[in-house]
């Protein structure tokens, strides 16, 4: 009788934490959850976070402040977060750099992207489109052949060492066995510039960065570097349709919660973060007119990602041998 007692009393505090654990979930949020974003405003990372922000205030009831936090590549913002109090209030905007790229590329850093953080999700990716001058390689096959006929002749402009630019290139090369020259400029402005003045044969930057330069007819793409076609660019193949399988580069953006944090309040607000990206969704139409692929993955898929994107730009990273600036 007594181990029954005790049995029927346990089961009843599981209970009560259970429904504990519920209402909390359903009770959340009851004021605004402050979004980080760790660059400046009006980038890319802070344009996508307004976007969701805005939509979010709808399931969640409460609009996300977006708060920007810039510096050291992304780090002192997502930092701040990996610090904050764990109670789902205080989350990162992050993108690939911060999350994936940096805990490799960067000396002593401040914090562990898998340990220090509960996934949220990863709600979008910016693919990379190569761009040649127009009289350049008329296709991915044609560059590469060069590339190999005359080593480290042609060359390649990035935004700075271990941007998503030189990377993709990088990748490129590890993948083609190619050598090409970096030559890196502060910014995707200027590596346009040394585009367009015949410095430079060909850069890696990110569809909605390029786009008006393609349609206008400045810039030949080769590929976008994703496994499906833009929307916006349909008529350019990936690069493993253009004969690069495996240099896959994609910018993408993230909510991450301090580790610790409730799961029930990192579901919640996974699933609201999900729901406004649905098909059909206008949040969903504006990310892609910007060029972007929606992912919306469930916390559990946004950690196996992430994992998976870190031991992908380690390899490169290291192959490279590439130091921060």
């Amino acid at each position: 009788m007594q181990t029954t007692r005790r049995g029927l009393a346990a089961i009843a505090v599981i209970m009560a934490g259970a429904t504990g654990a519920r209402a909390q979930g359903q009770g959340y949020p009851d004021r605004p959850i402050r979004f980080i974003v760790p660059f400046p405003p009006g980038g890319p990372v802070d344009t996508n976070a307004r976007i969701i922000a805005q939509a979010l205030a709808g399931p969640l009831g409460h609009q996300p402040v977006v708060e920007n936090r810039s510096g050291a590549g992304g780090n002192i913002g997502v930092d701040a977060v990996a610090k904050s109090a764990p109670d789902g209030y205080t989350v990162a905007f992050a993108s690939t750099g911060a999350v994936a790229v940096n805990i490799t590329l960067i000396p002593n850093m401040p914090y562990d992207p898998v340990r220090d953080f509960a996934p949220v999700s990863i709600l979008a990716a910016t693919p990379s489109v190569l761009v040649v001058r127009p009289n350049g390689p008329a296709n991915l096959a044609e560059l590469l052949a060069r590339a190999r006929r005359e080593p480290g002749k042609l060359t390649f402009a990035s935004t700075g060492p271990g941007g998503t630019p030189h990377l993709a290139a990088e990748l490129l090369k590890l993948r083609t066995g190619v050598d090409l020259t970096h030559v890196a400029y502060r910014g995707a402005a200027p590596a346009i510039t040394a585009m367009m003045a015949g410095e430079i044969d060909m850069t890696f930057l990110d569809v909605p960065v390029l786009l008006p330069h393609i349609r206008e007819g400045k810039f030949r793409p080769l590929c976008v570097t994703a496994t499906e076609r833009s929307a916006v660019l349909p008529e350019v193949p990936t690069t493993a349709e253009a004969g690069a399988p495996g240099v896959e580069v994609e910018n993408w953006y993230s909510l991450l919660a301090p580790a610790g944090a409730p799961p029930e309040r990192v579901q919640r607000l996974s699933e609201a973060a999900r729901e406004v990206l649905v098909p059909g969704s206008e949040t969903r139409r504006r990310l892609m007119e910007m060029g972007a692929r929606i992912l919306a993955l469930d916390p559990a898929e946004s950690g196996a990602f992430i994992r998976a994107e870190i031991a992908k730009w380690a390899e490169v990273i290291r192959a490279a041998n590439i130091r921060p600036d």
